[in-house]
């Protein structure tokens, strides 16, 4: 397989954040008379960005408490967010490996853009980013593909050049409506037939895996 560029998701796929954002989610309904989640169900909550996340651990009769709920999920988190979260075994070397063999890497996340930006820089800031994109008022979150596109364009490669790397269903249909290939990751927070289910063909286990396909 022959591609000039990879395009990550980031939770799930580069980085172990799980904890950390049960831990938010948890004390944000804590502090509001809510009862918590356990850790692993929040492995079905994220993926869909912030707002999103805020819904799905409310209770279905708390809609209401959303825009409360937003506003200290933020703020908590903008306290949390490296408390816990870590690179997955592996995904340093893959990436060091990718840019030693001159593939473009970049990052579309549905992370509110600050934290994606912050985060990638925090754990990966020595590496020649290309893109880093999460979720703006610009393109609406995965699975739309305007931001693959967007970044597509901005590099001047070809969709068709790309790979697109991720953990969840949004992954794998963003890079279909994109026109990239996608490449499911097994170590991440969704299960592989998940994305059997919206048309991922193509996974890998670990993350060494991943320069041999180019």
């Amino acid at each position: 397989m022959s591609a000039r560029a990879v395009i990550f998701d980031l939770d799930g796929t580069l980085l172990d954040t799980l904890c950390d954002l049960a831990d938010t989610g948890n004390a944000v309904l804590a502090a509001m008379g809510h009862p918590t989640h356990p850790i692993g169900a929040y492995r079905m909550f994220v993926g869909g960005g912030l707002v999103e996340l805020v819904r799905r651990i409310l209770p279905l009769d708390a809609a209401n408490d959303h825009p409360r709920a937003l506003e200290l999920m933020r703020a908590e988190y903008a306290r949390r967010w490296k408390a816990k979260t870590r690179p997955y075994p592996g995904v340093p070397e893959m990436l060091g490996a990718l840019v030693a063999r001159e593939v473009s890497i970049s990052v579309l996340s549905n992370k509110p853009d600050p934290f994606c930006k912050l985060t990638v820089e925090h754990f990966f800031g020595r590496l020649p980013w290309a893109a880093l994109r999460g979720e703006t008022k610009d393109f609406p979150p995965k699975p739309d593909s305007s931001g693959a596109l967007a970044i597509s364009r901005e590099l001047g490669v070809a969709p068709g050049e790309f790979l697109f790397v991720g953990d969840s269903p949004m992954d794998v249909q963003c890079a279909l409506g994109a026109g990239m290939t996608p490449v499911g990751v097994t170590w991440g927070f969704r299960e592989r037939s998940t994305l059997e289910t919206v048309g991922g063909k193509l996974f890998i286990d670990e993350p060494g895996e991943l320069p041999e396909l180019i």
